[in-house]
């Protein structure tokens, strides 16, 4: 169905295409004003109104494309109403301790980086020592 449709749509582009460029401009297109063949009143209004066709038959397969392009999409839920929000780890994966049990940050235990030991808290202004 999809195929036949854009098949139809690609045949609806093609002669709308060549039907505009038959059409007459101020400034002579395809068709010049001293041609013999097509000229006058009658050519401007078979053109404007086979231009018109083309395009609401355009229009109705670009939404007829649309539509079905969308039927089998289902719209996805941000909050899941039913389910408790909790994270499950992986089987057989060891559990992270906190931030601020572990001491590390993300990347340090992604990385595997083992925490540091904290250094004590200074008793006062430390004057630097020379060597």
């Amino acid at each position: 169905m999809l195929t036949v449709v854009i098949v139809v749509h690609l045949m609806l582009v093609l002669a709308m295409i060549g039907v505009i460029l038959l059409q007459k401009s101020e400034g002579g297109g395809l068709v010049s004003s001293t041609s013999g063949f097509m000229t006058g009143r009658g050519t401007a209004n078979v053109l404007t109104r086979t231009t018109a066709l083309l395009a609401v038959g355009f229009f109705i397969t670009s939404l007829t494309l649309s539509w079905l392009a969308g039927l089998g999409r289902r719209p996805a839920s941000l909050i899941n109403t039913g389910a408790p929000a909790t994270q499950e780890a992986p089987v057989g994966a060891p559990a992270a301790p906190p931030l601020s049990q572990s001491g590390r940050g993300v990347l340090d235990q992604l990385r595997g980086i083992a925490p540091a030991a904290p250094s004590p808290a200074p008793s006062g202004p430390q004057v630097p020592q020379s060597q």
